[in-house]
């Protein structure tokens, strides 16, 4: 069994299927992709994950126990967090502001000055604690994006849920992204949940790929076999899975 399971996840808003009987691992200390068009589920798997979605049937393990009875607030506690697709920051605070909020979720008997360390030394890791004292309101759209990956990692996750954190940035931007990421899981033993558009860098870091359409898995193995899978080609833009083949 992974670090994280999703077994037989159903869930309906309304009536319209958002997942249906989903179910998929993570192996610790892994990056998996989680691929799929537009409404394919991708979001939706990760906020029944985070314990913001309320799944109708099925269970969510992590570490062997279920999450199902885990109030969202205390999903980080246990070592997940997670990024959102849009960069969700408190524009009037500071980048350091914005990140002690993700500290204070996990410290809340520490004193302040050790909480405002750890943040430091997390934007000092993601590279750019030059803007630590800067509102983060007017930061270019990659700075952003590197604001919420720290505000996530200062909490020090066993888990982290990247949700399209290569949108908005350009080729070069993707590349060191890419390496980044896998610096990440390395040095900090972490395991990465990644949703990503950007076919070339989901196939290029991830060590194992899940393939969702209209809220069901079609797909799930190595890298290599989804770019050649013809579900996966014909489900998800074919042409641009076939161009990283």
């Amino acid at each position: 069994m992974g670090l994280l399971s999703l077994e037989h996840a159903s869930l309906r808003f309304g009536g319209i299927v958002a997942l249906d009987d989903v179910s998929l691992e993570v192996a610790e200390g892994t990056i998996t992709g989680l691929i799929g068009p537009n409404g394919a589920g991708k979001t939706t798997a990760f906020n029944v994950i985070t314990r913001l979605y309320r799944v109708d049937s099925g269970d969510i393990l992590f570490d062997g126990h279920s999450l199902m009875r885990t109030p969202p607030s205390r999903v980080i506690k246990l070592g997940i967090a997670r990024t959102f697709q849009n960069v969700e920051l408190f524009p009037n605070m500071t980048v350091l502001e914005n990140v002690l909020v993700g500290a204070h979720t996990v410290s809340r008997f520490q004193p302040e000055s050790a909480m405002r360390s750890r943040a430091l030394e997390t934007l000092e890791l993601v590279g750019i604690a030059e803007h630590a004292r800067k509102p983060a309101a007017g930061l270019p759209f990659g700075t952003l994006k590197r604001v919420e990956l720290a505000r996530a990692l200062v909490s020090k996750p066993r888990l982290l849920l990247l949700d399209e954190p290569a949108g908005g940035l350009n080729h070069e931007e993707v590349e060191e992204l890419g390496s980044f990421i896998t610096r990440l899981r390395d040095d900090l033993k972490l395991t990465v949940l990644l949703v990503e558009h950007h076919m070339n860098l989901v196939m290029r870091i991830s060590d194992h790929v899940h393939v969702l359409s209209f809220g069901r898995t079609i797909a799930s193995g190595p890298p290599e076999s989804m770019q050649r899978d013809p579900a996966v080609i014909e489900a998800y833009l074919g042409g641009e899975l076939e161009a990283t083949a």
